[in-house]
């Protein structure tokens, strides 16, 4: 019988709790639903399109840079920030459409 000691249970306890999350931000109206969030590394943002129209989600943030491409209403394209720091989200089409994703460690 195999026995597990403390020393095994202390070293794998913390990883079996470590869990990604999942965000959800909605671009409508030509905004992002939210101005700011916080997640922590290695969360992932899903943000989707409610316009009728295309968006193009980026960064150009040193520690997150990303582009999402454009996508139409009813689609959802993903992120997921691997380094802590402040990202300035954007659209590409809309210049006006600005957040900041906190990402924390």
């Amino acid at each position: 019988m195999n026995r597990v000691t403390i020393a095994t249970l202390l070293t794998v306890a913390p990883f079996a709790f470590a869990q990604a999350a999942e965000h959800k931000v909605t671009q409508k109206d030509r905004k992002f639903d939210k101005q700011h969030i916080e997640i922590k590394v290695g969360d992932t943002v899903h943000f989707e399109n409610q316009d009728d129209f295309f968006h193009n989600v980026y960064s150009l943030s040193d520690s997150n840079f990303f582009d999402l491409k454009s996508y139409p209403k009813g689609e959802s394209r993903a992120n997921t920030f691997n380094k802590p720091g402040v990202v300035n989200v954007e659209c590409a089409i809309h210049p006006d459409m600005k957040m900041v994703v906190e990402v924390k460690e």
